[in-house]
């Protein structure tokens, strides 16, 4: 089974999350502190390069902090991953006016569950066979539309529930179900498409085409 290990939410307490509102930068930089190794790599997942990545993340932080009286009750994550979402997607947008490749291709919903990498301890060999897994999902994900590429990174990247991804991309539980799933049904079927780095790591499919 593949497996990619769901980000851990960090601890953010109300008092923290009060101070910043009143506008205390110390406590903004331990909000900073506290997430910004996830802030980063949602944009390094959408973006695809550490340079875009770092610029998203910077931008979303300072977003952030001009806003911070905006924010209300210990809801931080949600508030961050908003931010950045959009900070991303715009990005995204702003790519797509001038692709370089059709990211158009036909999708499914046929297929709604998690695409996953593996996460399990390996040894030399397997470890550069997972390095491999690892840019094959990720060039993969990175050939899927923005909002499918978003929705499918909250989901089984870090882990969000569907209302919280809803919140964050400001569309309803309905089209974030939809968007998760064709975008996974586009990542499985890239992953089918690489059997030599996926063969040991998919179930086969039966008959009625369940894996």
């Amino acid at each position: 089974m593949l497996e990619w290990p769901v980000s851990k939410r960090p601890d953010v307490d109300d008092e923290l999350v009060d101070r910043v509102r009143q506008g205390d930068l110390d406590a903004f930089n331990q909000i900073v502190a506290a997430y910004q190794d996830r802030i980063y790599n949602l944009c390094l997942r959408m973006l695809g390069s550490p340079q875009a990545a770092e610029d998203a993340a910077q931008d979303t932080f300072m977003s952030a902090y001009r806003n911070a009286g905006k924010l209300r009750g210990a809801n931080v994550r949600s508030w961050l991953f908003r931010i950045a979402s959009n900070t991303c997607i715009d990005e995204v947008r702003k790519r797509q006016r001038r692709p370089l490749v059709s990211l158009d291709r036909p999708s499914s919903d046929d297929d709604a569950r998690p695409v996953e990498v593996p996460d399990e301890d390996p040894g030399p060999e397997k470890r550069t066979l997972q390095s491999e897994l690892h840019d094959a999902v990720q060039e993969a994900l990175l050939d899927l539309p923005g909002d499918q590429r978003l929705a499918v990174t909250l989901c089984d990247l870090e882990g969000f529930q569907y209302e919280e991804i809803a919140d964050a991309m400001g569309i309803s539980v309905g089209t974030v179900k939809s968007r998760i799933s064709r975008g996974r049904a586009r990542l499985r079927e890239a992953i089918r498409g690489r059997p030599e780095l996926f063969e040991h790591y998919l179930r086969p499919i039966d008959e009625g085409g369940r894996a």
